[in-house]
């Protein structure tokens, strides 16, 4: 794409890194098959090739944002599946960012959409506050239909809609602390754990299952002082400075844990969260202060499948057998490009495990679009639900509390966390609402005989 920035907007790092990623589209289109919100309305200003043409126009003529392109850009989902249709390597994620930034600051939006998104920002990331929103929801729970019947009050009868019933329970796993590994086998690692914020009022439950298996294996687990949100939520409303205020939170609480005993791995449960911190050294690359640090810690980041994936796991413990329906979070698969690595792992615990068609399209959660583009979710979620219905599972898994969130209460089966079936598979207990497990179906003799062939077939091409 040709570019006409001057010399003076180039001075700036953020323009110059925009424009050198506008040079790599070459207006294909492919991104436009897998787009959500393209595939949903039809509409070429809803595709990441026509939102590029609008932060194009913006940026380079260096003004603000007006309502045209503020709208098609809130549209955005930022699930990324644009980015792994991309034949050129077009890094829209880097380019959104900046385009939402910029708007934060040159666009007044309407007086309610302003409430809306600084009441969010000003309580999701905190869990104290969190917690005390959730009790007020469940006060205000009955009169969601009443909300829904006008424009304006959507978004608060979508945030009622996604509240849970009941409060869940507090956690240890929260507080600060070594939590030790199994002292009768040897120790094979030290972690540091995320603890979140949404998360960790939400389901706690995931990381207290985590750490319960990293101790089984040997891995000691260690939830710095200090840590707060990863910025992910604060970052898609274009609060940079908000966003890489939680990031250097993050960065001091886990260099002082790097500095002194050591980490081989910071582990999240939450890919959306994993996909804001791996590019940490991207975000703070210009803060001399930080940007070594930070990409440190950007490289040691890592989902719990993927460490996970890197251990010899032994043979399962509890009997699984489960039919299993793996649903892929967009920030997992395309913003983290980890696609087949908790199949497998599921698959070696004993579950039997399906994949939903159109298996790349997002489910509407994205952070907060569920409250803020309601509708557009909520079609999102529909079609979601019929491909994994059609699947036939007993349980789907998900690595990302946000669809858990998003796609819990009308799958017909529980939706659960994949750490937790994973540490169920190897002794732990039963996730809530599980069905009771069973011995995995034998394979058949040909089944048996494709998948030998197949690991003949990698290892001939390996070497």
């Amino acid at each position: 794409m040709q570019t006409n920035f001057t010399a003076k907007q180039l001075d700036d790092p953020a323009t110059a890194h925009s424009e050198a990623i506008l040079r790599k589209c070459v207006h294909c289109g492919f991104c436009t098959a897998t787009c959500p919100t393209y595939v949903t309305l039809g509409n070429e200003l809803d595709s990441p090739r026509g939102r590029i043409y609008l932060i194009k126009e913006m940026l380079e003529n260096d003004r603000p944002a007006d309502e045209k392109t503020v709208t098609h850009i809130d549209r955005c989902l930022s699930c990324l599946a644009c980015m792994t249709t991309c034949p050129s390597g077009v890094n829209y994620m880097h380019l959104v960012d900046h385009a939402r930034a910029h708007i934060e600051k040159t666009y007044k939006r309407p007086w309610h959409e302003r409430a809306l998104r600084n009441v969010l920002a000003a309580v999701l990331p905190y869990p104290a506050r969190f917690r005390l929103a959730l009790r007020g929801a469940q006060i205000g729970r009955p009169f969601a239909g009443l909300f829904g019947r006008w424009e304006l009050t959507k978004p608060f009868t979508a945030m009622l809609a996604l509240a849970p019933a009941q409060m869940p329970p507090k956690s240890d796993s929260t507080m600060p602390g070594v939590r030790r590994a199994d002292p009768t086998i040897a120790k094979r690692g030290r972690v540091a754990i995320l603890t979140g914020c949404a998360q960790s009022v939400l389901d706690a439950e995931t990381n207290e299952a985590t750490i319960r298996l990293l101790n089984r294996l040997g891995v000691e687990v260690v939830v710095p002082r200090g840590e707060t949100c990863c910025g992910a939520l604060v970052h898609h409303m274009g609060r940079e400075e908000a966003a890489l205020d939680f990031a250097r939170q993050n960065v001091d609480a886990w260099s002082r844990q790097i500095d002194g005993e050591g980490l081989d791995a910071i582990i999240i449960t939450a890919s959306g969260c994993g996909t804001t911190i791996k590019d940490y050294g991207f975000m703070l690359r210009h803060d001399e202060a930080y940007a070594e640090r930070a990409e440190k810690v950007s490289e040691i980041a890592k989902d719990i499948t993927e460490y996970l994936y890197a251990l010899d796991l032994p043979e399962p413990v509890n009997e699984t057998g489960l039919n299993v329906t793996y649903h892929s979070a967009c920030s997992m698969q395309h913003g983290q490009r980890i696609t087949e690595t908790p199949i497998d792992l599921l698959r070696k615990a004993g579950f039997n495990v399906s994949e939903p068609a159109e298996k790349h399209l997002c489910c509407g959660s994205a952070g907060t679009y569920n409250i803020t583009q309601p509708e557009i979710a909520g079609r999102l979620k529909k079609r979601k639900l019929k491909n994994l219905k059609a699947t036939e599972p007993e349980v789907i898994a998900a690595g990302n509390i946000g669809c858990i969130m998003q796609l819990s209460g009308e799958a017909g089966v529980p939706l659960i966390h994949t750490v937790k079936l994973l540490d169920w598979a190897y002794g732990g207990p039963k996730p809530d609402g599980a069905p009771e497990g069973r011995a995995p179906a034998a394979k058949s003799e040909t089944a048996s005989l494709l998948e030998t062939l197949a690991e003949k077939d990698a290892s001939v091409t390996t070497a």
